[in-house]
């Protein structure tokens, strides 16, 4: 189950992922390992299509369809990369479980925006 914790300085409620993003980075080692060529070239490709999306992103020159097509062809190198890896499971919660995590991110939030607040305001 993810657990969000107020970040260090008390300002910002985050989400450890690392027991989720741990393993996916082994997979990657593991098929990595047992095929560099296919995974290398698989990650090369990613790798071009992701900083292809971040300079649409931020070019001034590039198009709304020039950034749509990036952000497709950097979703595309991404899916036939996660192919060579063993399927992901994404965390699913019951509904009890679902409105717990719910109540722990809005009572973080509820928590930082009161200690926040400037003094004589009310946030709405």
């Amino acid at each position: 189950m993810i657990r969000p914790q107020l970040t260090n300085d008390g300002k910002a409620v985050r989400f450890p992922l690392a027991e989720h993003v741990d393993p996916l980075v082994d997979d990657l080692a593991i098929a990595y390992a047992a095929d560099p060529d296919t995974v290398g070239r698989l990650l090369a490709g990613h790798a071009a299509a992701v900083l292809a999306l971040d300079f649409a992103a931020c070019s001034e020159t590039a198009t709304d369809y020039g950034r749509a097509m990036r952000a497709a062809e950097a979703d595309g190198t991404r899916e036939a990369l996660l192919d060579e890896l063993p399927p992901q499971v994404d965390p699913t919660y019951a509904p009890d479980d679902a409105i717990t995590l719910a109540g722990r991110i809005t009572r973080f939030a509820a928590a930082i925006r009161h200690r926040t607040a400037p003094e004589g305001t009310t946030r709405p």
